[in-house]
């Protein structure tokens, strides 16, 4: 298969000293800094809105075959790694959901960190909820 690279487009900051395992139970706030060559990127993004984050788990232990199945600490039951939201995966790919608080220039203030301080973010994308 072919290597992929992928750069990081800015950082998260967050005074939290503990961080939720999950963003649908997080009320943790903090800072998305985007690098200011995106900064345009982010102009039709507002207050009140959601976004999808993807971030590398930078601080993850290496993935080893083991580690297709895993005991989420939640959980009683032994899972697939697919079928779990565990930071130690084959490719290190983290994805959480935020609440736009304010966006001041490139930082974006946002509510729903599940994400430690300095993890680096890969994209962000738009929550689109389908039409009921």
């Amino acid at each position: 298969m072919t290597n992929i690279l992928l750069k990081p487009i800015g950082i998260v900051r967050t005074n939290a000293p503990t961080v939720p395992r999950h963003w649908t139970v997080s009320d943790v706030e903090g800072t998305i800094i985007i690098d200011e060559v995106y900064r345009e990127g982010l102009r039709d993004i507002r207050p009140g809105q959601k976004i999808i984050v993807l971030f590398h788990f930078h601080q993850s232990q290496p993935f080893s075959p083991e580690n297709l199945i895993q005991k989420p600490p939640h959980r009683n039951e032994h899972l697939g790694v697919f079928s779990t939201c565990s930071p130690r995966r084959p490719n290190p790919i983290g994805l959480s959901v935020v609440d736009v608080l304010d966006i001041q220039g490139s930082t974006l203030r946002v509510k729903g960190i599940d994400m430690i301080d300095g993890t680096p973010i890969l994209d962000i994308k738009p929550w689109i909820v389908p039409d009921a």
